[in-house]
């Protein structure tokens, strides 16, 4: 589903030049569970921002699905990744003023699917969630764990080709960061591919698979079993 072949990453200011990204190669196949960990600054959120198409490489080629789209201007990763990818974040990145019921309703809304139909989608994974009782409430009156439930079913609500997680468990306790870990694993399960940015290695067990990042390059690619 993913190849990325020789990926780089610069980044360029006056006086200096920052290698992120140095020569990445790595395939990523649906129904992956994959954990991308290392220590801060060895280029694993800029690795997300590749994959997740809200930047692209300096140098390589980013596969998706057959497809080289490593040069593609920003409006045009802007349109690939509308239908493609599914975010959740260490922050939630919730809307405040909307309710629980509207956030999870805007990537549906800006695929232009009809009211009726956005609804049933809305209700089934807010109920997988076990979030659909609070469907009117807003961000602010849930707890972490309730918002980041939220946030995934956000994510996964328009069906995406795979989901991106960015530290998903860095703002629980830990009770509920395994909840949420979880709930990762079972959709992992059901089919959803996932790609996950840690540094928790409580949270790296449940991968499948993990790249360990160091200085911008692949320090090690192991599948596992995931417990």
């Amino acid at each position: 589903m993913v190849n990325l072949k020789n990926l780089k990453k610069v980044f360029l200011t006056d006086e200096v030049e920052t290698t992120a990204i140095n020569d990445v190669s790595l395939e990523i196949n649906q129904g992956d569970f994959v954990a991308i960990t290392g220590p801060s600054g060895c280029g694993k959120s800029t690795l997300l921002n590749i994959l997740g198409l809200l930047d692209g490489p300096s140098s390589g080629s980013y596969y998706f699905e057959g497809t080289d789209i490593a040069k593609y201007p920003e409006k045009k990763r802007a349109s690939l990744r509308k239908g493609t990818v599914g975010f959740v974040f260490q922050s939630f990145n919730l809307i405040d003023d909307l309710t629980v019921y509207e956030n999870v309703e805007l990537p549906l809304h800006y695929q232009g699917m009809p009211k009726d139909e956005r609804r049933e989608k809305i209700e089934s994974v807010l109920k997988k969630m076990d979030i659909l009782h609070r469907k009117d409430h807003f961000p602010r009156q849930l707890s972490g764990g309730q918002q980041q439930r939220v946030a995934i079913a956000r994510a996964v609500v328009s069906n995406p080709k795979f989901i991106l997680a960015d530290e998903p468990t860095g703002n629980l306790d830990s009770k509920n960061g395994a909840e949420v870990m979880k709930i990762l694993t079972q959709l992992n399960q059901e089919g959803a591919t996932i790609i996950m940015v840690t540094h928790t290695e409580s949270d790296v067990q449940y991968a499948n698979r993990v790249i360990r990042l160091f200085d911008g390059k692949v320090q090690s690619d192991i599948v596992r079993k995931a417990s």
